[in-house]
This record gives structure tokens, C-alpha cells and sequence, in this order.
């Protein structure tokens, strides 16, 4: 059995003190990152300030696996600017917003398919912000775990047992 036997035998000896200690410790890196992400939210005005590029639709630019850094301003939004949307699937507002029309430089057409269904335009309440900086391929790890749950698992239960064999 090897190593799984020995993993199995280190998490039967640990004591509630043990297992305490590191559900707090798991506890305040998830905090952790929460309010890392919330700060960001704060700094950048984006509900959503870091994305992954989940298609082709922009290359050049940017490529699948690209990770964008956004930021929304009050500014208003020009022609040529990189934006992200969030289209609601229940929107019915008429609001006095400049509408706005998305196309990835890699597409034939507009976005328009992607928008909800009878929409013709994005308003500024779509827009999660604009890219003002990206790291390449870093965002392929997202795609891999989201593509192949298996990995996301095994991955999981891997750092799970160093957690718990790096205890003794």
C-alpha cells in the first residue's frame, strides 16, 4: 500500500488538537483570500477585477488561457477599448446609457449572440470592466481544472495529504 497506507495511518493518530489547528490554518487562507479579493473589488470598481480568457474570440491579443486584470471607471466607454461583459438573462431596462457593441478581433461578427436573448446592445451596467493589464497563459490552469474535474480532485486530495503528513 505504501504511501496512501502511511497517509492513512498519520490521519488516524492525529489528535483533535491536531485537527483543530489545521481547520483553522484552512480557515484563515480561505478568509484570506476572500478579503484579498473583496480589496481588489474595492480598488479596481469591478465585481469581477481578475478574469481567465475562456475562448479564441480575441486573439491576437489575447489568447485562451490569458489572464486579464480589469478595471471600471466612470469614464465613458470609446470605441476600440478591450472590454469584459456580464449580460443578465432577464434584462428588460431602457435606461439613457450610450449603448455599446462587443466583437472579438478573431470573430466574423458582432457579440451579439452572446447577449440575452432579444438584446441588441450592451449598456454600462453590462461592462465588468475594462482590461488595463494581462498575464499569459497563467489562466490554463482554470481551464485545465475546469475542463477535467478529475485533475481538480486529484489535486485536492494530493495537497490534503501533505497537509496532513507534513504535521509529524
Amino acid at each position: 500500500m505504501g504511501w496512501i497506507g502511511e497517509a492513512v495511518d498519520s490521519v488516524k493518530s492525529l489528535r483533535i488538537r491536531q485537527v483543530l489547528s489545521q481547520a483553522v490554518s484552512l480557515g484563515m487562507i480561505v478568509t484570506s483570500a476572500l478579503i484579498i479579493w473583496k480589496g481588489l473589488m474595492c480598488v479596481t470598481g469591478s465585481e469581477s477585477p481578475v478574469v481567465v480568457v475562456l475562448s479564441g474570440s480575441m486573439e491576437p491579443g489575447f489568447r485562451r488561457g490569458d489572464i486579464l486584470f480589469l478595471h471600471m471607471s466612470k469614464d465613458p466607454i470609446r470605441a476600440g477599448e478591450i472590454v469584459v461583459f456580464n449580460v443578465d438573462v432577464h434584462e428588460s431596462q431602457d435606461t439613457e446609457d450610450v449603448d455599446v457593441l462587443t466583437k472579438g478581433d478573431n470573430n466574423m461578427g458582432d457579440d451579439r449572440p452572446l447577449y440575452a436573448h432579444g438584446q441588441l446592445w450592451l449598456q454600462r451596467h453590462h461592462i465588468m470592466g475594462r482590461a488595463v493589464g494581462f498575464l499569459p497563459y497563467v489562466g490554463w490552469v482554470t481551464i485545465i481544472m475546469t475542463e477535467k474535474p478529475i485533475i481538480k480532485y486529484l489535486l485536492i486530495g494530493a495537497l490534503g495529504l501533505l497537509v496532513i503528513t507534513s504535521k509529524e
